[in-house]
């Protein structure tokens, strides 16, 4: 019964922690000029996954992962979007881009990465994984 509790406690913080950092990156982009077009974008098909932010800049639709954690202590956030996750990604916004008429030409993959609750550090990586 602990063990539950435990848990159900642990999946509401990480679900907290991670629209926290969402809230965190959208505010942190919109202050760079971005204009943050969709959130939490998931394909309309029975294809998996999602987008947490899609944006617009400097002519390019940028597709926009956001990986939050409370300490590096056990890697650094970024590291957690591997080829995998990448795969998901591109699967899902190329959906994206074929609905909004964008040229795959005209995509980019960035990444930021928070780490920590009460002084965030925020890191932007432009153009963090090739488009394949």
């Amino acid at each position: 019964m602990l063990f539950r509790v435990a848990d159900a406690l642990r999946n509401r913080f990480q679900k907290n922690l991670g629209r926290r950092g969402e809230d965190l990156a959208h505010r942190y982009l919109r202050k760079r000029k971005y204009v943050i077009v969709a959130r939490n974008y998931r394909p309309v098909s029975g294809a998996h996954g999602e987008i947490d932010l899609v944006a617009r800049a400097a002519g390019k639709l940028i597709f926009v992962e956001v990986k939050t954690r409370t300490s590096d202590v056990v890697g650094f956030p970024e590291r957690a979007v591997d080829g995998s996750k990448e795969r998901a990604l591109i699967r899902t916004a190329r959906e994206y881009a074929r609905r909004a008429n964008v040229p795959w030409s005209d995509v980019r993959f960035d990444i930021v990465a928070i780490t920590g609750l009460i002084h965030p550090k925020i890191q932007h990586f432009e153009d963090a994984f090739a488009v394949r």
